[in-house]
């Protein structure tokens, strides 16, 4: 009984995440957790014939008499990647007769909710696609299996490309996604401002002067644009690694079963002191930034510095070639930090043909594959041999450093299913701080907040 409460919670968990998503007013358009697309209207029921015709056999569904294969993705709009994931789909039916790969895809904000109305109808398709942080509470909910790979598929990933869940892997994806310092060489040499590397990043102490100097310039109406127009997954995936890099967390990862001392230690404390001093200082724009100047503020010449993934990075080469840098996430004492895993595909655990949707999860891992989409979309190749048949990420190629940036500084969000809700209690207590709330008060209720979340769903399975 406890278990299936905990699972009826976890579902409805979900489905408020996903209406709260799409109330929220700009999203990242990365790592955004995503909602699902409405679930197929029932067929009706075809009029009776006026006089009753001879039986015929029906046909089989499929002439070749291939098994059917369905698969659910997220990117419904995106003309890119429905081109890319339906090659892969055309070359994997053709490259075998005993499936065929049939694709229903639906719009990002709409994803999750139509998966959890498939599981709780029994209507889950054979393949489906999880943004990673979320891939925990689907695997614990019992939407999804382990996967049943080749030994060797996974060697040479980048870790946050393997969904793992009480230590198997339940999810893969085709790329990644990570998060540099945006900035330009002029700028920075001009105001005497070290450029940090990957083995020597900024302290706490040199960025927060970094952007004191710029602001002091008069040039600029923000030294740092954080991104706070984007609203939803933007937050844990931006800004917790930064609390991380403090020495704090969401959630205490040695139980997963508390966020007490985590989200409201001393370290926390300090990061959200130094965070609420941004805008106090005004340093940065607050949670009034409008989307457009998220988008613009930057290669426009308004803000000095941006934290921003690589999504966005070709524009920003594109405005400044070779002025421009992509930095490492400074240090601020516990090493620098920055979030990992994006889309992933999986396997319902409803499937009847697990076995055939591995292969095509498989199928999809070859290293062509992983270049076309990141040439075809702009995020990091989940393998260093896919990006050397990239355009940008190959050994000399503009956006190379950002493959370095998720191999040596990326942490995955707390792999947990209490994180869907804890990364909204996150969200909310990072706003509030920005907005001038009291910092201990404010990390205190998001701590309060996230036990009674777990305690209601008996630890989401920590704890025996």
């Amino acid at each position: 009984m406890k278990k299936q409460t905990a699972w009826r919670i976890g579902a409805l968990a979900l489905l408020i995440l996903a209406m709260l998503l799409v109330a929220c007013g700009g999203t990242a358009p990365a790592t955004d957790v995503p909602a699902a697309g409405e679930a197929a209207a029932p067929v009706e029921e075809a009029a009776p014939a006026e006089e009753e015709a001879p039986a015929e056999e029906a046909a089989p569904a499929d002439p070749t008499g291939a098994v059917e294969l369905s698969m659910w993705y997220h990117g419904a709009g995106n003309e890119v990647e429905s081109a890319l994931i339906n090659q892969i789909i055309d070359d994997y039916n053709a490259s075998q007769s005993a499936y065929t790969v049939v694709l229903e895809d639906f719009p990002q904000a709409t994803y999750n909710e139509s998966i959890v109305a498939a599981a709780l109808s029994g209507n889950l398709p054979d393949i489906i696609d999880v943004d990673g942080p979320v891939m925990p509470n689907w695997a614990w909910s019992g939407y999804m299996a382990p996967l049943q790979l080749s030994e060797g598929t996974l060697d040479g990933f980048l870790p946050g490309a393997i969904g793992m869940w009480d230590g198997e892997v339940y999810s893969v994806g085709l790329w990644d996604a990570a998060i540099a310092m945006y900035a330009r060489r002029s700028v920075l040499e001009a105001n005497d401002i070290r450029i940090p590397t990957l083995d020597e990043p900024w302290t706490l102490e040199e960025f927060d002067a970094a952007l004191e100097t710029l602001d002091a310039t008069g040039e600029f109406e923000y030294a740092f644009d954080p991104g706070l127009a984007w609203t939803g997954e933007w937050y844990p995936y931006a800004f917790s690694p930064l609390l991380q890099s403090f020495g704090g967390d969401i959630i205490d990862r040695s139980t997963m079963l508390t966020a007490e001392g985590a989200l409201n230690g001393d370290e926390a404390i300090a990061f959200g002191e130094w965070w609420q001093s941004l805008y106090d200082r005004e340093l940065a724009p607050g949670t009034s930034q409008d989307g457009a100047d998220r988008e613009t503020g930057f290669i426009d010449g308004r803000y000095a510095l941006q934290w921003n993934g690589n999504w966005a990075a070709v524009a920003a080469l594109d405005a400044y070639g070779d002025d421009m840098l992509f930095l490492p996430a400074p240090d601020f004492g516990t090493g620098p930090k920055i979030g990992a895993a994006s889309w992933q595909f999986g396997v319902s655990s409803a499937s009847d043909h697990q076995e055939g949707a591995n292969e095509f999860i498989e199928f999809a891992l070859q290293d062509k594959y992983l270049a076309a989409f990141s040439d075809g979309i702009g995020l990091v190749p989940s393998t260093l041999s896919a990006a050397a048949l990239t355009e940008n990420y190959a050994p000399g190629g503009p956006l190379e450093v950002f493959f370095g940036l998720s191999e040596a500084q990326a942490v995955l969000r707390p792999p947990t299913p209490a994180y869907l809700s804890a990364a909204l209690t996150f969200e909310k207590a990072i706003a509030d701080i920005t907005n001038g709330a009291d910092v201990i008060d404010a990390l205190d209720a998001a701590v309060d907040e996230i036990n009674a979340d777990i305690e209601a769903n008996g630890g989401y399975g920590f704890g025996g």
